[in-house]
């Protein structure tokens, strides 16, 4: 059985790492889609796709790296035409993790299980938040995977979120 786990992912963090194992404890395959694929950096999207995939590949075993595969799902204004471009993209799957209401809504329509996903402290691991306590100069590196953590140090991570 295949399932799809969206995100951001501005950045990969503990949260993150936490839902892909979950997913991966229902599925056999799980395709990650890194959502706004097609948007530039800006304040709220600091990291391109590319790195995005980076900080996931760096942060995971090799055991989860082959049940995985990552797919580039940009954003449409239009959830329909979102979802069937993700059927363009992504090969099918029967169970879609998310705790988004509307792709709730959406799936359960197409009788794809939507499986919701727990959050881990959700009040520190946050992109939002970690991108703000980077930039204020405040501790974040235990709230990232040992692998997103050294990508973001070797992009010097605070000059690169200063300039958007």
């Amino acid at each position: 059985m295949n399932g799809l786990l969206i995100g951001r992912f501005q950045p990969f963090h503990l949260g993150h790492l936490e839902a892909l194992k979950f997913a991966l404890s229902k599925v056999d395959k799980l395709w990650v889609g890194l959502g706004s694929s097609n948007l530039p950096p800006e304040k709220n999207n600091p990291f391109s796709v590319e790195q995005r995939k980076e900080m996931i590949l760096s942060s995971i075993t090799d055991s989860i790296k082959e049940k995985i595969s990552i797919y580039f799902i940009p954003d449409l204004d239009n959830h329909i035409k979102w979802i069937e471009k993700i059927d363009t993209i992504v090969p099918k799957f029967d169970i879609i993790f998310s705790n988004d209401e509307l792709t709730n809504h959406l799936y359960s329509k197409r009788n794809i299980s939507v499986i919701p996903i727990p959050f881990l402290n959700r009040e520190k691991l946050s992109g939002t938040k970690i991108r703000e306590l980077i930039i204020s100069d405040q501790n974040w590196y235990n709230l990232v995977p040992e692998g997103t953590r050294n990508f973001l140090i070797n992009i010097n991570v605070k000059d690169h979120l200063s300039h958007l």
